[in-house]
This record gives C-alpha cells, sequence and structure tokens, in this order.
C-alpha cells in the first residue's frame, strides 16, 4: 500500500512540478530580455582577507578549498564503487559520481582563482560549482522523478552550465551564470518537497539546503565575520568550509539511507 501511495505522489505531482518550471522558465527570459547586461563588478575579486602565509598569496581562501579535494575525492570513488553508498539505479550512480567530480574539481578551480582573483581565472572557480549543482539536482530528479527524465537534466544543465561560463567570458554578463546558481539550489528542496523518495533520511537534503544559504550568507558578510572573530577568518574562508559541509552531509545520507518499501518487507519477516 505505501508503495502504491509513493506511486500516486509522484503522478500527482507532475502537472504542479510543470507549472513551477514554466513559471520559472518565464521568470528566466523575463530578465533576460528585459534587463540590462550585468558586467561583473571588479569588487567581486576584492576579498578582505589577502594575507600571505607560507609564501601562498591569499592563504586561507586558498587552504579552505582542501576539503573539497577530500570529499570529492571520496565520494566520487564510493559512487563508482558501490557498497558504500545506497544507490538503487545507475543512473543515481552517474549523476552522484559527477556531482563529487564536480566538487573536486571546484577545489582546484576555487583555489586556482584564490591564487590571484580576477575575471579570467573566476570562471575556472564557477564552471566546476555549476556542474556540481547541475549533477546534484539531477540526481533528485533521477531518485524523486525517474531515470530517463534525470539523465535528461543532467546532460541539459551540464551543457548549459558551459554555455552561460562562455557567454559571460565573451560578453562580460553575469545573468546567465547568476540565473543558473539561484535557480538550481533553490529547485532542490522544492522537488524534496512535491515528491515523496524512496529513501529513508530525506532531511539531508532540507539539512544541506540550510547549510547552503548559512555559508551565502558568510561570504557576502565576508568583511563583517573578519573582524568580529578578531582577524583569525574571513566570511569567505567560511563560505568554502560552509559549502565544503554539503557534500559531507550527503555522503552521510547515502551510506545510511535504505529504500523505505524494502525496510518494511524486512519489519514484516521478522517473527
Amino acid at each position: 500500500m505505501m508503495g502504491l501511495g509513493w506511486v500516486a505522489n509522484q503522478q500527482c505531482g507532475r502537472w504542479k512540478t510543470s507549472r513551477i518550471w514554466g513559471a520559472t522558465f518565464l521568470c528566466c527570459m523575463c530578465l533576460v530580455f528585459f534587463t540590462p547586461s550585468i558586467p561583473r563588478s571588479p569588487k567581486h575579486h576584492q576579498f578582505v582577507d589577502m594575507r600571505n602565509l607560507f609564501g601562498v598569496p591569499n592563504t586561507l581562501n586558498v587552504m579552505t578549498n582542501f576539503p573539497f579535494l577530500v570529499v570529492g575525492v571520496l565520494g566520487f570513488v564510493f559512487a563508482l564503487q558501490g557498497g558504500v553508498f545506497n544507490i538503487s539505479s545507475q543512473g543515481e550512480v552517474w549523476a552522484w559520481a559527477l556531482f563529487y567530480a564536480g566538487i573536486a574539481g571546484v577545489a582546484f578551480g576555487s583555489a586556482y582563482y584564490h591564487l590571484k582573483p580576477d575575471d579570467y581565472r573566476v570562471l575556472w572557480d564557477t564552471l566546476p560549482m555549476m556542474v556540481a549543482f547541475s549533477s546534484l539536482l539531477s540526481s533528485l530528479v533521477v531518485e524523486r522523478i525517474g531515470q530517463r527524465i534525470g539523465m535528461c537534466c543532467m546532460f541539459a544543465f551540464v551543457v548549459a552550465s558551459f554555455l552561460c561560463v562562455l557567454y559571460e567570458r565573451n560578453y562580460n554578463d553575469i545573468r546567465f551564470c547568476m540565473m543558473f546558481q539561484l535557480t538550481l539550489p533553490l529547485a532542490i528542496p522544492v522537488i524534496a518537497i512535491m515528491y515523496r523518495s524512496k529513501y529513508t533520511h530525506s532531511r539531508y537534503w532540507f539539512f544541506s539546503t540550510g547549510v547552503y544559504l548559512l555559508a551565502k550568507f558568510e561570504g557576502v558578510t565576508d568583511k563583517k565575520l573578519y573582524h568580529v572573530n578578531n582577524y583569525i577568518i574571513s566570511g569567505h574562508s567560511l563560505e568554502h568550509l560552509g559549502l565544503a559541509l554539503i557534500p559531507i552531509l550527503l555522503t552521510v545520507m547515502l551510506i545510511y539511507r535504505e529504500l523505505k518499501f524494502q525496510r518494511i518487507v524486512d519489519l514484516k519477516d521478522r517473527p
């Protein structure tokens, strides 16, 4: 009965999802056609903590990317190896593997950017992050809606992320990248609410969304947080650590979650 309820919930939410995506698409098109281009401000590259420790420029902004590398590489291996993560379809395997590859790419791209922040290097920071967002949302679509549509979303989002970065590079207009980075993370909790999961531990999706919002707040208050903690660590470095916590939380989810329907069967089989 619970399995039938899950299927019914999926079918009931399809028309709601199409309306939401349609409204989102219209809003994005209005932003593109009815707003002027938005060049990247030079202030974007001006971070409050510019200390040079051990001969490394902007040391903490560079070094706080190391957790991305560790969790990215381990997650990538676990996703492909099997046996550690509870993944029930090949589509989820590819989506999660690409997510962790994107996280590892963030470590290299962000470190490269922070060594000498400028308009050229920032693209290497932006692209792997957008790939990680794309694959993470696609893994949720595979899990909650279906493997075929999830794989189509992953292909479309990854291609779109490359096109957005190329557009910004050629036209110095961040509107597409900005829409991409705002829409995808916010779409994750929406889909998680609208579609019931076949797995346990779904609350980790919402924990991750909360951590993401907190990390972005830390990045916006870069200078203020640096002053509050007596110039130990800046808000932007804290943002790196907060964002690195997201794949850690999702890794815990993948390790400990179980299929709900299998869990029910197991309980019925107990004497």
